[in-house]
């Protein structure tokens, strides 16, 4: 699938689960996307494991209705997420723009935040289940969740129906 003149935001802060941030950012470089890691202001963020990322923009100088879809990567990153304003409100932006919201793992803890969960239905790793449910949304144990706008996945091995989902929402 060519994504030429797509243009993807994913999201870092620190403790980013490695494979969730740097296999999507790969997978959509490859097929010809505009790709910009937003960060909350940092120049560089360490993941579980100590790889670092340079983020290639702050979630304060652009605007998510801007972006085709925005991808949160899991992890513990997500916690810190939540705790910039600018974080929420470029995710706010884009999902009002009615732009793809993609989310995997602990990525599902922004979306709480967010409020865009009640009446839809997701997945996420286990752990965050209650806080998704609380949030308002149907929990599904599955690899990927599409509701509308709105794709969910648990754990990094569910990475390529995340990405083939997110592919297909992009064509349409």
């Amino acid at each position: 699938m060519d994504l030429s003149g797509k243009k993807v935001a994913v999201l870092v802060e620190q403790q980013y689960e490695d494979l969730e941030l740097w296999y999507p950012v790969m997978r959509f470089r490859e097929a010809g996307a505009q790709v910009e890691i937003v960060g909350t202001g940092k120049e560089s963020y360490p993941s579980k494991h100590g790889y670092p990322c340079q983020p290639t923009t702050r979630a304060d100088q652009v605007q998510g209705a801007t972006f085709d879809a925005v991808i949160i990567p899991g992890g513990y990153a997500p916690d810190h997420m939540r705790r910039s304003p600018a974080m929420l409100a470029f995710v706010k932006q884009a999902s009002a723009a009615g732009k793809i919201i993609a989310a995997i793992c602990h990525g599902g803890w922004v979306l709480c935040s967010v409020r865009c969960l009640q009446g839809r239905k997701v997945t996420g790793f286990h752990a965050i289940k209650d806080d998704l449910e609380n949030a308002g949304a149907t929990y599904i144990d599955a690899e990927v969740v599409r509701d509308g706008n709105l794709i969910t996945s648990r754990v990094p091995g569910d990475l390529p129906a995340f990405c083939r989902t997110i592919i297909a929402a992009l064509a349409t």
